[in-house]
């Protein structure tokens, strides 16, 4: 069988051209000189930070859920239906969360279903053992014009870092627990 030798002035030209257009793809598409990877998966924002969003929905119980009652920690917000099972997996994965994170993170669901349905977001939050605030979405929330734009395509996963601006989101899919714990580093 015969031996090939790769000396190592081959190798660098190899490795050299190798990287050279990855490199410049990624700056042409605003990868490492602005620090924003050129492409995000499926499902996530990388909108940069803006203002502080406005917020408050009406809580089922006494914890308030707005953007006052939140700031000064990272804050995870989920958008719910009572009727998605994808969403109740959201669900099941933050309060997993909550149990480890104490009071280092805010957490609460907004039930976007119609404010009507009370009584059954509350036996939602009680069957699922929500340990954190649960509120009613307003008119404006549910039809998509509200504080967090379209949240209609649920689940919808939102992180808020301290000052209450929006950090991360994924819409329509299940966050797990890892890529969560992930957007909030840092924050």
């Amino acid at each position: 069988m015969p031996t090939v030798k790769i000396n190592s002035l081959a190798r660098r030209a190899t490795i050299s051209f190798a990287v050279r257009p990855l490199v410049a793809v990624a700056v042409a598409c605003g990868g490492p000189k602005t620090g924003v990877p050129a492409e995000a998966p499926p499902g996530v924002s990388l909108q940069p930070l803006r203002a502080a969003v406005e917020f408050a929905f009406d809580s089922l119980d006494a914890r308030p859920v707005s953007a006052r009652s939140m700031r000064g920690k990272p804050t995870v917000i989920a958008f719910v239906t009572t009727g998605s099972l994808p969403a109740q997996a959201q669900v099941d994965y933050l309060v997993a969360m909550a149990k480890n994170d104490g009071d280092r993170i805010n957490y609460a669901v907004v039930a976007l279903d119609d404010s009507g349905a009370r009584e059954l977001v509350e036996l939602y939050a009680k069957a699922l053992s929500i340990p954190f605030p649960v509120a009613m979405a307003d008119a404006p929330t549910r039809s998509g014009a509200g504080a967090f734009g379209d949240v209609t395509a649920v689940p919808v996963t939102v992180v808020l870092d301290r000052a209450g601006r929006v950090a991360w989101r994924v819409d329509a899919r299940v966050a797990r627990n890892a890529e969560i714990r992930a957007a909030m580093r840092g924050l």
